[in-house]
């Protein structure tokens, strides 16, 4: 029995911090990486089972080293990763992420291949009840098919790039948190920083999808519709060290609101508050806060997170 059902992308991170962006035809030398699991759907299921939220994960891993890396990761917090296809053709993605430490912006190179999809027999597999599911437009026929075993679960879509799994699954989603370089892509964009932008891209995108939309504009915050109304709810301000994994840790901390039952508003307060934290750290899934953190930092800054 899980809470949350995340559905997508893992990868294996190599994070090197920089002073600076590098340079074209130089040579550089750190004296520090760190290594870690990522991906969308795969950090989101990690946190989450860090505070104590039972979830599985459901995504495809190589029958390689870093694959083992992986599994071991989510055996250490207790993610159920029974769902999980180990696929021996196929290499677990690898990622070198180059972070800038003078702003904390990350550069991500990714190498990953494709794999033959695969199917989750769910009305198989007797008691699975998920409240939430989340997906990363990652493992499309996957995704469909949870969405219409679970027709109860909240469901909440990561939209990081306009691609074909993204699209298809926005049309059927409670909520769909994307991007700002998804909202620019789509909705044929230059930038989103004023309020004409602000509504424009909002309305279109809730052209695509039934559910509530947000769109995450990084250090500037997010903009979302409520109750008909256009919305910004400005970053909490902080110094980033590496930037790398915010967006996922903010849709595991939504998800984690939403198994709690916090209110759309508190909720993205919650997750803005929970991203701004991890920033302020080095790796992706390393710069996860505890979530006894996350509630120290509420109280001090006054927030009310208990809000519904």
């Amino acid at each position: 029995m899980f809470d949350v059902l995340c559905i997508g992308h893992a990868a294996y991170d190599v994070t090197l911090p920089l002073e600076g962006y590098p340079i074209e035809n130089q040579k550089y030398s750190v004296n520090t990486k760190i290594e870690c699991g990522g991906g969308p759907a795969a950090n989101a299921a990690y946190l989450l089972s860090k505070w104590g939220i039972p979830t599985a994960y459901i995504g495809v891993l190589g029958h390689d080293i870093y694959g083992k890396k992986i599994i071991e990761e989510f055996k250490e917090v207790g993610t159920d990763i029974s769902l999980v296809k180990i696929d021996k053709n196929y290499s677990t993605p690898y990622s070198t992420i180059l972070v800038n430490v003078e702003n904390g912006s990350r550069t991500i190179i990714n190498c990953s291949e494709k794999h033959e999809g695969f199917k989750v027999p769910f009305s198989k597999l007797k008691g699975l009840n998920p409240k939430v599911i989340l997906f990363d437009g990652h493992e499309l026929e996957t995704s469909i098919e949870a969405v219409k075993t679970f027709p109860h679960a909240i469901t909440i879509l990561d939209a990081g790039s306009v691609r074909e799994g993204t699209i298809a699954l926005a049309k059927k989603v409670d909520y769909l948190i994307t991007s700002e370089r998804f909202a620019l892509s789509y909705c044929n964009m230059d930038v989103i920083d004023n309020e004409k932008d602000y509504e424009k891209a909002i309305y279109q995108l809730k052209e695509l999808t039934k559910g509530k939309v947000v769109v995450t504009l990084g250090e500037r915050g997010l903009i979302y519709e409520e109750d008909g109304e256009v919305k910004r709810l400005p970053a909490y301000k902080v110094k980033a060290v590496d930037t790398t994994g915010a967006g996922d840790i903010f849709h595991g901390a939504f998800a984690y609101g939403l198994v709690k039952g916090f209110s759309f508003s508190s909720n993205l307060k919650f997750s803005s508050l929970v991203s701004a934290i991890s920033v302020k750290t080095l790796g992706g899934r390393k710069s996860i806060p505890s979530i006894e953190r996350v509630l120290e930092e509420y109280k001090r800054m006054g927030e009310d997170f208990m809000l519904t």
